[in-house]
């Protein structure tokens, strides 16, 4: 049995380049309650999903309260106990709620910070396989290196959470 419910369609966010944050033209995908975490161990749930689909790289944390991307990777973050209010695309992007199952897919350059979370607010992350994670601050020279490495990033050849026939292949595109 697929720990992802069936007909989850994931909804999209677009944001626009703010001139420190470069975000993506590809859109945030958001699965709002994909994986049911009811049976005691959701950390694992989530990541066995993210593993069975290629994504690895895990951990488990919350998410920094600074705006920050990642220009090397595209990531996945999949929500395991508690509820957050994440901004996402910088400080001009969109706050998005986020509770237990749900799981955002962020493509490279997409700004993130969390504002608010429950005490108990918990996430798994993921990478597709290929460069590491890294940190990048909202920077004028953070910046300009982005935008020369985000276009490089690979496509990952799987959605997180349905794998290759998953909606990401088709609706990332360079």
């Amino acid at each position: 049995m697929s720990l992802a419910r069936d007909q989850i369609k994931p909804l999209l966010h677009r944001f626009d380049d703010d001139g420190l944050i470069p975000n993506n033209p590809m859109p945030l995908l958001l699965y709002k309650r994909a994986v049911d975490i009811a049976g005691g161990h959701p950390e694992q749930a989530i990541e066995d999903l993210f593993e069975a689909n290629g994504w690895g790289d895990h951990w488990r944390n919350g998410i920094y309260d600074y705006q920050h991307y990642h220009a090397t990777v595209h990531e996945a973050l999949g929500v395991a106990r508690g509820r957050a209010l994440v901004l996402f695309g910088g400080e001009q992007g969109e706050a998005i709620e986020l509770r237990p199952g749900d799981i955002a897919v962020l493509p490279a350059g997409t700004g993130h910070k969390c504002v608010f979370a429950s005490h108990d607010f918990r996430v798994v992350g993921a990478y597709p396989p290929g460069a590491t994670m890294q940190v990048t601050r909202p920077t004028p020279d953070n910046y300009r290196r982005a935008l020369k490495t985000i276009p490089e990033v690979p496509l990952p050849e799987t959605d997180p959470v349905f794998g290759k026939d998953g909606p990401l292949p088709r609706l990332w595109r360079k």
